[in-house]
């Protein structure tokens, strides 16, 4: 397998949010003369005079480049960003300093890739040094730089050189700094900061160097440092030791930045997962409850809701021939424990049930003992617990594995744990064997496949692939390796709690794409046990499943364990299974479960708590503050700065809506709405709502990444089939399953002619001020006083408009921007340039950027209108199959987001608002409908603005309406104005497509409740 790379708008953000800080500085490579030391060759392979000692170096930053046009450009690039601007530059010791901020999971390697290609691109700069705080993170590089490189060679025409530092190889320096292309050098902290002698080789004259320092060369090319984890490299010592690089600037990336130096871009923990960047956390927790009424054991796996009355799965001892044993069975209310137990005297006395609530999954027992999923009482030691961790595991794996195996996607479980010994160890004649947790796993995996096996067809092909994998085949131990090939603990950083063995890299970065091979023979690992001290550096996509196995306590933080899995999964097929490929199920699939060796609150609390200090610049609560200054822009792409006067306009109607408390906290009715696209806001901004939902964004809330409780879905949806059987569903499913494919044949001579008279009647460029600040010299009390830059008092300000930009060394391609953000041809946009009128295109001097980028956005808006205009949808030879409500698995919470239903085809209904709940309730009740179902989202129609999911298919009885087949898209406001644009033209292509596939036969439109539904299907 070979892992397929995609471009990504917020990498190519990220890169060019560095590139633009130094806009106007010159392309140049300039060459230099490379020291080559004592006794250098004059001859070089035979050849007199050879141009061996010419070296390449990163050009100065252009002296018209001055430190307040570099502050103003990160100032306007932090705006744009939401990012709180510099008060000041940051420190210049190792040149320019910038941070950006890209929460675990994302690609961050990927994108300072990205950034030097960039850089390269527009200014020549070709020397780079990548500074790592460990060889986990260093061997974790070298492997991205392997398996990105075509990838980038096909984007930008050429590869990187990279390789990793290492004192004794010293011509990798001289190629680093004789070679013109690109050139990398990976080096972690401890190559140029530790004081053993590997370390201070780097700063000594070497014969095997021709008595050159290698950090003077490294040096003399001006390189640019970029500083992968700084909070993990950057001491005072490693400050002092990174300016013998002489760095032209220095680019930190980390998820968690413990100095921003300069912030110009940031996608932390909350951005990555509004944007689906990364997987959904769910928990299970496990703990002892707080009783101690009973030293008998009973675990409480799980509470089953069907249909019929709910049942809990309860782990308990059972009598044997040789000894009593653990054992899982599936429970009724009623029944008793003692007698499963085979008479065990420990459940004699009242482990009766007496209540199973599948609404907060608890039981309850004649002698009052109470447990709650994910609880156990009685005779519970340390390996019990580990066991029952290891059960839980391969339980969850096997329930995600069933579930995508039919969508080429591996299934991988990690456990972490403190000692090699628990997994495996050594006898006298130094064969391996099985260490307690292996022991445990096999036990464990044998019985749950068992029970899974039953429930499963031989022909069936997940079946199939259980058996071909044995317990013993599936797992594997990812530790250093001593020089008797056997597993170690090996070396531990003791400050940073890492390891530092190579050994334990090797195998986890080269098999990476072999885990991920789905065939047996090939690959049958699918549980992996590895040291706790694998924190940072390696990852692998389609690990679903983290365990922490641990004998002691640990330093090691939630957000580091969780990072291993945080990475969205890629099918066998190398490709990404991100929201571009699976919409609105994105974060279905891509859920990451951490079975915790503590209570679900417990965990959850911890985890936040460290979001929240990873987080703790932004804003608490929303207040008329938050809106004051920042620039709100309109659906046409007009801009303007929030006065404190129109700040105040919108934050009095957040509160008169109901979106946020008396603290200022947002409100569930704020989420909802937000989901619902029914975000109400003040007429004086009622088309900059996208805007507004974008400030909002920005505020702290805990809950927008709370982590599931793993054990809250305790529903899983199962179709009737005596629904799907039926004649009303069959006639429903036939009108309406046909997939359609769409041209789009719109005249370029109108779409000029509308994006003439857009750009003429709202193009309104931004002018160009300049702030003045007046002040005066006070009186100076100290020198202190004077070096601080506070002698000088503020008194007065005043604004100056200019009437053209300022003269720039800046070359813009204006048709080139155009068609790059438009997607149209050179020749259409120029014949829109020229249709404009001269004092529309005026503005052009007056703010270069601010036109490209309106001119474009109302450019898009006609574009958009003449899709949606001469969209035509024709049919396909293909349909969608009814396996698509039996392929994929539905899970919800019963009492919070799951109803029990009688004419839905499931047994059960998962809404996403209490508008949906409503509507589907008066469905139930209805005399006129005959079934109907919410639509899964793999049910969904191409139009050009993205995969679009219609809500529901209703099938109404014969003679009780007029229209029988009704598609629905439920909204929670009939208003036009309400739903975002996007979805507007999602709507207009839907009719379309059911028009194509039916005719009138079908009846689809906008609903906002059970009442507007009659009313259309009554017509």
């Amino acid at each position: 397998m070979k892992l397929k790379y995609k471009h990504q708008k917020f990498q190519a953000d990220a890169a060019k949010a560095v590139v633009d800080v130094f806009k106007d500085q010159p392309y140049s490579t300039p060459s230099y003369m490379v020291d080559q030391g004592r006794n250098a060759p004059a001859l070089f392979n035979g050849v007199e005079n050879y141009d061996y000692s010419t070296g390449w170096s990163n050009a100065k930053i252009s002296q018209d480049l001055t430190d307040k046009l570099i502050l103003e450009r990160i100032r306007k690039i932090q705006r744009d960003g939401l990012i709180k601007p510099s008060e000041k530059l940051a420190e210049r010791s190792n040149g320019y300093n910038l941070s950006i901020e890209m929460e675990t999971g994302v690609g961050k390697t990927y994108t300072y890739i990205k950034t030097m290609y960039e850089l390269n691109k527009a200014y020549g700069w070709s020397k780079f040094i990548i500074v790592v705080p460990s060889i986990a993170i260093r061997e974790g590089v070298y492997k991205s730089f392997q398996s990105t490189q075509d990838h980038f060679a096909e984007e930008y025409g050429k590869k990187i050189r990279f390789f990793i530092y290492n004192s004794s190889q010293l011509s990798e320096i001289d190629h680093f700094a004789s070679d013109s292309s690109i050139n990398v050098m990976i080096i972690n902290s401890q190559a140029f900061n530790a004081t053993g002698k590997d370390a201070r080789r780097i700063y000594m004259e070497l014969d095997e160097f021709r008595s050159r320092r290698p950090i003077d060369v490294i040096a003399s090319t001006n390189p640019i440092l970029i500083i992968d984890e700084p909070q993990s490299v950057e001491g005072k010592k490693t400050k002092e030791k990174l300016k013998e690089f002489h760095p032209l600037m220095t680019l930190r990336y980390s998820a968690t930045h413990k100095d921003p130096y300069n912030m110009i871009y940031r996608l932390d923990a909350i951005e990555a997962y509004n944007q689906r960047l990364v997987k959904k956390i769910a928990v299970k927790g496990i703990s002892e409850s707080g009783t101690t009424a009973t030293t008998s054991y009973v675990y409480l796996e799980s509470v089953n809701v069907s249909k019929k009355n709910p049942t809990a799965t309860l782990q308990f001892d059972v009598k044997l021939k040789n000894g009593t044993k653990p054992k899982s069975l599936i429970i009724n209310e009623g029944d008793n424990l003692y007698d499963y137990s085979n008479g065990l005297e420990e459940y004699k006395e009242g482990f009766v049930v007496t209540k199973i609530d599948g609404r907060d999954n608890h039981v309850e027992f004649l002698n009052g003992l109470s447990l709650y999923a994910g609880e156990v009482v009685g005779k519970v030691d340390e390996d019990q617990l580990r066991r029952i961790q290891i059960r839980e595991t391969i339980l969850t794996h096997l329930e995600r594995e069933q579930e995508l195996f039919y969508k080429g996607i591996k299934v991988l479980s990690l456990f972490f744990i403190d000692e090699v010994d628990h997994y495996r160890i050594y006898n006298e004649a130094g064969e391996p064997e099985n260490g307690k947790f292996a022991d445990m796993f096999e036990e464990e995996y044998d019985s749950a496949v068992h029970s899974l096996r039953l429930q499963l067809d031989d022909n069936d092909e997940y079946a199939k692939y259980l058996d071909a994998i044995s317990a013993e085949s599936t797992h594997s131990g990812y530790f250093s390796i001593d020089k008797k090939g056997r597993l170690t603990n090996g070396k531990i950083n003791k400050k940073e709690g890492i390891s530092e063995d190579t050994s334990a890299y090797d195998l986890i970065m080269k098999n990476k794409e072999l885990l991920l091979d789905r065939d047996p023979k090939k690959s049958p690992v699918r549980f992996i046990f590895s040291h706790s001290a694998l924190r940072e550096g390696w990852d692998n996509p389609n690990v679903f499943q983290i365990c922490t196995l641990k004998q002691s306590s640990s330093d090691i933080r939630k957000r580091q364990e969780v990072g291993r899995g945080l990475r969205l999964c890629v099918n066998e097929n190398g490709e990404r299974m991100d929201a571009n490929v699976l919409g609105d199920d994105v974060q279905n699939v891509n859920l990451l479960t951490v079975i915790a060796s503590e209570s679900y609150d417990s965990f959850a609390k911890g985890l936040q708590t460290e979001m929240a200090e990873a987080v703790s610049d932004r804003p608490r609560a929303v207040t008329a503050d938050l809106f004051t200054g920042r620039v709100l822009s309109d659906c046409n792409g007009n801009e303007q700065i929030i006065t404190p006067e129109l700040a105040r306009v919108i934050n009095n109607s957040m509160i008169r809506n109901g979106y946020i408390d008396d603290d200022g906290k947002l409100t569930d009715k704020y989420y909802t709405d937000k989901t619902n696209g029914n975000i109400q806001v003040s007429e004086k901004v009622q088309d900059s709502v996208e805007s507004i939902i974008k400030i909002l964004d920005t505020i702290y809330d805990p809950r927008a990444t709370a982590p599931e409780n793993g054990r809250a879905n305790n529903v899983t949806l199962h179709v009737d089939k005596n629904k799907l059987a039926s004649s009303e569903f069959k006639k429903l499913w036939k009108q309406i399953n046909q997939k359609t494919i769409y041209t789009v044949d719109f005249d370029s001579d109108e779409l000029v002619e509308k994006s003439v008279a857009a750009l003429d009647g709202h193009l309104q460029v931004a002018k160009v001020f300049f702030k003045i600040e007046t002040g005066q010299m006070d009186q100076i009390d100290s020198k202190d006083q004077l070096s601080a830059g506070e002698a000088f008092s503020k008194n007065g300000t005043s604004t100056a408009k200019i009437s053209a930009a300022p003269s720039s060394q800046v070359k813009y391609d204006l048709v080139g921007k155009i068609v790059e953000d438009t997607g149209l041809t050179r020749k259409t946009i120029i014949r829109i340039l020229q249709g404009i009128k001269p004092e529309t295109f005026d503005q052009f001097k007056q703010n270069p950027e601010d036109f490209i980028i309106k001119a474009s956005s109302l450019i898009n808006d006609q574009k958009a209108t003449a899709i949606i205009q001469h969209i035509t949808y024709d049919l396909l030879d293909e349909a969608y199959d009814t396996d698509i409500f039996t392929d994929s698995t539905i899970k919800g919470q019963l009492g919070k987001n799951t109803i029990k239903t009688n004419k839905h085809l499931f047994d059960h209904l998962v809404y996403d608002s209490d508008n949906e709940k409503e509507f589907a309730t008066e469905l139930d009740a209805s005399s006129e409908v005959a079934v109907y179902v919410k639509l899964p989202n793999s049910f969904f129609i191409s139009t050009p603005v993205g995969r679009y999911n219609p809500d529901w298919a209703i099938a109404f009885y014969e003679g009780k309406v007029k229209h029988i087949y009704f598609v629905a898209e439920t909204k929670g406001s009939m208003n036009s104005l309400q739903l975002r644009e996007i979805e507007k033209s999602k709507i207009e292509c839907a009719r379309e497509h059911f028009k194509a596939i039916s005719g009138k036969n079908v009846v689809y439109d906008v609903v906002d409740g059970y009442q507007s539904l009659m009313d259309k299907v009554m017509k």
